[in-house]
């Protein structure tokens, strides 16, 4: 039996800005509303079960989405979730927004 989690695919901090830098991704931040308007990535949409559907229609599985969490541990299973429905570049960001929230960017 193959092991699902073997396709996660992780990005640590420098590469997401690097990656952020581009212009070329879309950033996907998972943890709940009120987290997501207190702070976060900017231009990060806020994606939720409510607006999930709708996303997956509007993007095409061949483009790059950096996902985050808290701590990074949640948005692994959302980028390996992706990945079995078929996106290719799919990141989830090591340490989540803690770890974004301590670098100057």
């Amino acid at each position: 039996m193959k092991d699902e989690m073997s396709t996660c695919r992780t990005i640590n901090i420098t590469e997401a800005k690097d990656l952020i830098e581009t212009g070329k991704v879309i950033v996907a931040d998972i943890r709940d509303r009120e987290s997501y308007m207190l702070s976060h990535i900017p231009d990060a949409i806020n994606l939720t079960k409510d607006n999930f559907e709708e996303f997956k229609k509007n993007t095409d599985p061949d483009e790059t989405i950096l996902i985050y969490c808290y701590h990074g541990i949640n948005s692994r299973d959302a980028t390996q979730y992706l990945t079995n429905l078929g996106y290719e570049n799919v990141y989830s960001l090591e340490g989540g927004f803690s770890e974004y929230s301590k670098h100057n960017f």
